[in-house]
C-alpha cells in the first residue's frame, strides 16, 4: 500500500489545534492535531451529502432560493446542495480556514466534482454565524456541518450555532416554510429541545457514512412554520 503524502496543514483559530490534508492515491483525509484524529475522508461522505438532500429537498422547484452552507470540508454537502436547486439558486458556503477552501480549489476539488467552480457559489471566510445574526427571512436553507454536532467540539465559537440564541436567530434569518439541517456524529435531545424552543418542528433522521454501511450519524432537520 503506497504511504500517506501530506499536501497542506492549517491552524483553526483560537488554538483549536492543525488540520492536517494528506493525500493517497486517489484517497484524501483531512485530520485533526491531538486525540481526535481524522475528520473527513473521501471514501465515507454519504451522510455529507444526505445533509444536502434532507435540507434541501422542499427547494426541488424553487426559483432563486437562498441557501448558506457552514463547513466546506471535502465539497460534498455543498455539491449535493447544487444538485437539486435550480440555476438561478445561490449558494454562500463559509468556512473559518481559508486554507480549507483553497485546498477545495486545488486537488481536493476533484472528489466533489468541482462545486466551487459552479457559478452559483459564493464564498464566505469567516464564521458562518455572520450570516445569519440579525438576517430576517433571507434564506431558504441552512445547512451546517461545521463541527462534530450540537457539542462544538472542534471550535469552542462554534457552541453559539446550538445555543438557544444562537437557534433563535436562524429561526429568524429563514424565509417562512425555510429549513435548518444540522449534521451530528449523533442524536443529541437537549438540541432537539432547543429547536423546539425556537419554534421548528424537528425530525432526527440517521444515516450511514456509506450507503448501507458504516457508522451512523444524525441529521436534525428543523422546518421554520410556513407562516
Amino acid at each position: 500500500m503506497k504511504p500517506w503524502i501530506e499536501l497542506g496543514t492549517a491552524q483553526i483559530p483560537n488554538d483549536g489545534g492543525v488540520l492536517t490534508l494528506r493525500q493517497r492515491d486517489q484517497e484524501f483525509s483531512i485530520s485533526l492535531s491531538g486525540p481526535r484524529g481524522e475528520l473527513m475522508n473521501s471514501r465515507r461522505f454519504n451522510s455529507e451529502q444526505q445533509l444536502s438532500v434532507l435540507g434541501c429537498a422542499h427547494l426541488k422547484s424553487h426559483k432563486g432560493a437562498r441557501v448558506v452552507v457552514g463547513g466546506m470540508g471535502m465539497g460534498y454537502t455543498l455539491a449535493a446542495a447544487l444538485d437539486v436547486l435550480s440555476p438561478d439558486a445561490s449558494v454562500i458556503v463559509a468556512d473559518l480556514i481559508p486554507e480549507v477552501v483553497e485546498w477545495n480549489r486545488g486537488p481536493l476539488g476533484e472528489c466533489a466534482g468541482r462545486p466551487l467552480d459552479d457559478n452559483r457559489v459564493g464564498v464566505h471566510i469567516g464564521d458562518v454565524a455572520e450570516l445569519l445574526v440579525n438576517r430576517s427571512g433571507e434564506y431558504d436553507a441552512v445547512l451546517l456541518d461545521v463541527d462534530n454536532g450540537p457539542e462544538g467540539l472542534t471550535h469552542s465559537d462554534n457552541n453559539w450555532l446550538y445555543s438557544v440564541e444562537g437557534t433563535s436567530s436562524i429561526y429568524r434569518s429563514l424565509r417562512p416554510g425555510g429549513v435548518l439541517a444540522v449534521w451530528s456524529a449523533s442524536p443529541d435531545t437537549f438540541y432537539v429541545g432547543r429547536l423546539k424552543k425556537a419554534g421548528f418542528r424537528v425530525e432526527v433522521k440517521t444515516v450511514r457514512e456509506r450507503p448501507g454501511k458504516g457508522a451512523r450519524h444524525a441529521i436534525f432537520v428543523a422546518r421554520k412554520k410556513s407562516g
